[in-house]
């Protein structure tokens, strides 16, 4: 699959954008782990024209993670062609609109998902930045508002109409938020329209190899995305990324998952400081699969997720990877 020209081999496995998860540092380890691409943060237009810091901080990208899509989002078209010539300065590999986000502190005031309301507005800002730039172009959006706006196959061509490079589709609407089921089905649909000529990027419930491969062999899609599923699990790429291949199940060792969270939590308090780095980090180790079933776990549970220095939070871990190597046993 391509994006313009960045090849991104058969059957790319993406990281998804998503608001205090996927910093520099978590999407290197995904990059690694075998992410095909990587995408940032949400960048808000407004915020980024007025040079607010930690916006400008989310420019920043690793040259061991590339190739990185930097998100934007907006809901006016001005603003949003400084933010795509703003970003373009800090070498992205592709420019990437956020027309799905949910949330209501987005949503809400009309930028991501609450684009969708607005279509002649979002084709407008689409053509304006793919025309102020030189990078590729790509958009992410949902099945539409809500369950009687399913506008998705219309949409993805007069989005592909207005020159981007690809295009990334999540199968909810904004009403579901992340409530239900993906609509694979509609994502279906999307890639079998035969005036469909960019690449389709599904996205929605893909948390295991198993509904990566589905994704690809039954509903034909070019590329597929991760996102909740990776927060404290990015070896789900390495997972994937086997099964893509062909290759004998091998899982990541315990230890090796238990040094990725590790090094999240290091990397976290350097990049930030010791109390909000181990805040920032606490989202992850909250989600982490790698403590699900673990016996009489509660209090030791708390104990991790109200630590709040580096050396008690690491102590704990090494607790809990005590008490599953004893459990293994």
């Amino acid at each position: 699959m391509k994006i313009a020209d960045i090849d991104l081999g058969n059957r790319p496995v993406m990281l998804a954008p998503m608001e205090d998860v996927t910093d520099r540092s978590f999407r290197l380890i995904c990059k690694e782990q075998g992410a095909s691409m990587v995408y940032t943060e949400f960048v808000s237009a407004d915020a980024l024209i007025r040079d607010i810091p930690a916006t400008v901080r989310k420019l920043a990208i690793d040259p061991g993670e590339r190739p990185t899509a930097i998100q934007i989002y907006g809901r006016e078209v001005e603003p949003m062609v400084q933010a795509a010539k703003i970003v373009e300065q800090a070498c992205p590999d592709i420019i990437d609109i956020n027309f799905g986000c949910p949330v209501k502190k987005v949503a809400g005031k009309g930028a991501g998902a609450g684009m969708l309301r607005n279509i002649p507005k979002m084709l407008e800002i689409t053509r304006a930045v793919v025309d102020a730039v030189k990078l590729p172009v790509t958009v992410k959006t949902r099945l539409g508002w809500d369950h009687e706006s399913k506008i998705i196959v219309e949409l993805a061509e007069q989005l592909q109409d207005c020159g981007i490079s690809a295009l990334t589709v999540h199968g909810r609407t904004r009403s579901q938020m992340y409530t239900g089921s993906a609509d694979w089905e509609m994502i279906a649909k999307v890639k079998e329209n035969p005036r469909l000529t960019v690449p389709v990027i599904g996205n929605g419930d893909i948390t295991s190899p198993e509904m990566a491969l589905e994704a690809f062999d039954r509903y034909g899609v070019d590329g597929v995305m991760v996102g909740r599923a990776s927060i404290g699990a990015p070896w789900i790429f390495h997972d994937i990324m086997q099964a893509i291949h062909g290759e004998e199940a091998k899982p990541l060792p315990m230890e090796d998952r238990f040094n990725l969270l590790r090094r999240q939590i290091r990397e976290s308090v350097d990049r930030i400081d010791e109390y909000r780095g181990i805040l920032h980090i606490r989202r992850h180790l909250a989600a982490s699969p790698l403590f699900k079933g673990i016996s009489h776990f509660r209090e030791t549970r708390i104990r991790m997720l109200q630590a709040s220095t580096l050396d008690e939070l690491m102590g704990v871990l090494s607790e809990v990877e005590e008490m599953i190597s004893r459990q293994s046993e």
